[in-house]
């Protein structure tokens, strides 16, 4: 594979552990043989032997020793609609090009092969449109991570993405068989990989197409329900379920891991409730809070841009569900205070949107796809998501998302968060809060010098 051409689009293998497949079969064979996992090693150095146990080992469903073996990725020039998708695989590791800070005027975008050579350039005319007009409200002040919501979802993202062999699996069968097969960018994309991972760890890719072709669906049918369009408005943030008694329950386990006391005398200890903050502080302040996971809560965030999402879907540790990007309701986006209050560059953002929405409902109309028509938002056009977090994973989360550096959206969903948080589970979530409110600001020279404000403020 050529990696010399910088402006190519495609997905690229640019890494792979240095010892391949090795230490794959190395695993396969540790748990079934005699010997010092060393001695294992020294007898897993044929390359064609090492296949050969892969596929016996994974065939029979022991798919675990697969994570051995890592891969990296390179994304260049892909549409956004790529980039969502990819990012959504939790077990990965990824760092994007960030929309907040880079400038996307010259940026590019994906062009799908239309068989009409008008209906592309009428494609390529209304994005151009938007990039020049992303350009004239950056010229004009308006911030990047403000004008970043006239970009359409088309626009050219370049990101890595590191994973494990059998998250990779996952990946490549989703891009191939699954729901990301139903958009020609993402399924040729995904041939790419497959061709490159099938060169470099045969046994692990060895009869790829004959494993996954009979693989169940990756999303469910619910055809058979009726639901009514909505008839209310939505709330911003909703809690809509979370563990009962959670500060009991955390304090309890974080008692039991920690003095192995029985449990009926831990839960006897947990009935002080200055026990239980005092434990839940001490949790807090640790860095290895792990009793905060013994519970859960699941939150409804309404009307979030699409470049917002990107904000949300890097958080690894939650189960998060977001809409088909298909579905998205053109009519609805994000008015940033900074455009509001131009009334020159209000009209012009209002009319942006007005038009995306037409010129899909008209192309829609005439019979294009909704998969070719997922282009045809803006990115900042919203979505609503559900997304289920432990009480670790939200510690990080609020101190990520409340700090005043955090970009202004989400931000403010991570504040109204907390707030039906503290409602719900007050002696745990008190403490809860940016980073300089939990503990002490890392920013450094970034910093907002605002300390004691948000101490003061995150205190109420």
């Amino acid at each position: 594979m050529d990696l010399s051409d910088f402006n190519t689009s495609g997905a690229f293998l640019v890494g792979l552990s240095d010892c391949g497949e090795k230490v794959t079969a190395a695993g396969g064979r540790v748990s079934t043989q005699p010997g010092t996992a060393l001695g294992i090693w020294a007898k897993s150095q044929d390359d064609e032997k090492n296949a050969n146990l892969i596929d016996k080992v994974t065939r029979s469903g022991h798919n675990s020793v697969v994570e051995h073996t890592y891969y990296n990725l390179v994304f260049q020039n892909v549409s956004a609609v790529v980039e969502q998708f990819i990012i959504e695989f939790r077990l990965a590791s990824f760092t994007v090009k960030s929309r907040r800070y880079v400038d996307f005027s010259d940026a590019g975008f994906y062009v799908p092969k239309f068989s009409d050579e008008k209906m592309t350039e009428r494609y390529k005319t209304h994005m151009s449109k938007l990039f020049a007009l992303y350009a004239e409200f950056t010229e004009s002040g308006v911030p990047k991570e403000d004008a970043r919501f006239l970009l359409p979802y088309c626009l050219f993202s370049n990101f890595f993405c590191s994973v494990n062999g059998r998250e990779f699996l996952h990946m490549l069968r989703a891009m191939l068989y699954g729901r990301g097969s139903q958009y020609p960018e993402i399924r040729a994309l995904g041939e790419m990989l497959l061709e490159q991972a099938r060169e470099k760890t045969p046994g692990i890719l060895h009869d790829f197409e004959e494993r996954s072709a009979n693989a169940k669906s990756d999303v469910p049918d619910l055809s058979f329900i009726n639901i009514p369009k909505n008839s209310a408005d939505k709330p911003s943030v909703e809690l809509l379920s979370y563990t009962p008694n959670a500060a009991k329950l955390v304090a309890q386990n974080a008692l039991i891991e920690y003095t192995g006391t029985d449990t009926n005398t831990a839960a006897q200890a947990v009935e002080s409730q200055e026990t239980v903050e005092k434990v839940i502080a001490a949790l807090v302040n640790s860095d290895r809070p792990r009793a905060l996971e013994s519970v859960n809560f699941t939150l409804r965030f309404n009307g979030i841009s699409l470049s917002e999402l990107t904000h949300f879907t890097r958080h690894r540790m939650q189960s998060i569900e977001i809409a088909d990007l298909r579905r998205t309701d053109r009519s609805k986006y994000i008015l940033p205070a900074s455009v509001r209050e131009n009334p020159d560059l209000l009209e012009k953002y209002r009319a942006a949107f007005e038009s995306m929405r037409a010129e899909y409902e008209a192309l829609r109309a005439e019979g294009y796809s909704d998969t070719d028509l997922v282009y045809y938002q803006m990115s900042g056009n919203t979505v609503d998501i559900v997304t289920t977090l432990n009480a670790r994973e939200l510690l990080l989360f609020l101190r990520l998302r409340t700090c005043t550096r955090a970009q202004w959206e989400i931000r403010t969903h991570a504040i109204e968060a907390l707030h039906l948080l503290r409602g719900a589970a007050p002696e745990i979530f008190k403490f809860y809060g940016p980073s300089c409110f939990v503990d002490k600001c890392p920013e450094g020279r970034m910093s907002c010098g605002r300390m004691a404000e948000m101490q003061e403020l995150f205190s109420k």
